[in-house]
């Protein structure tokens, strides 16, 4: 069985109109960046493969992970996690109960907060399991966002130009962390970005797109 994710011939189109075409095989621990203009494609090619991608839009091809065909499987049993633009934390929970949302009901009793309050530590949040998302800076709010995807046990990242909103400061050190935390955990990572230091500090394959 091929480990990583392999996208075979695929098509977005838009009215009937094509917008992008990709064939591509992305390892456990490597990176494919998309980068293009808007409206070429790059989060629609994500959204197809996480499983939610706009009616108005249509595509062909497949999607392999693990040796697994998951572009005809509901959004929850792909196995994908995503991360956008912005952090998209619930403001009516604690950082914590964020963290504890995303775990698979396979965690039971206080094996839960263990994991969460491990993640926390792992993300230099040691002691915000109780903090409110509202009063975390953007770079604090990033970490946690990505330790939420983690523990939902994905076993592919995908990435919507996450670090476009975080500012300059903060952005390489938010970078470095996703991709040594990716890298650490073996996932295939497509990223779609605007900017070339994160197609840079990802490494691997860079497809340019029209």
């Amino acid at each position: 069985m091929t480990s990583g994710l392999v996208l075979n011939a695929i098509s977005i189109n838009l009215a009937g109109t094509p917008l992008l075409h990709v064939d591509a095989e992305i390892k456990p621990g490597e990176t494919l960046t998309l980068m293009g203009p808007s409206g070429s494609g790059k989060s629609s090619l994500l959204a197809y493969l996480g499983g939610f991608l706009d009616p108005a839009f249509s595509a062909t091809g497949a999607a392999y992970l693990d040796g697994r065909d998951i572009t005809q499987l509901p959004a929850h049993a792909r196995k994908t996690g995503i991360l956008f633009q912005d952090p998209l934390l619930f403001p009516h929970m604690s950082v914590g109960g964020n963290l504890l949302f995303a775990l698979p009901a396979s965690a039971k009793g206080a094996e839960r907060r263990e994991r969460a309050e491990s993640a926390l530590e792992e993300a230099g949040l040691g002691g915000f399991f109780e903090r409110d998302p509202a009063t975390l800076s953007g770079g604090q709010k990033a970490r946690v966002a990505l330790m939420r995807v983690l523990l939902a046990e994905p076993a592919a990242l995908l990435l919507d130009e996450p670090f476009s909103k975080l500012d300059t400061s903060r952005r390489d050190q938010i970078r470095e962390f996703v991709f040594t935390e990716a890298r650490d955990k073996n996932l295939p990572v497509v990223l779609v970005t605007h900017d070339q230091a994160d197609a840079q500090a990802a490494g691997g394959l860079i497809i340019e797109l029209e």
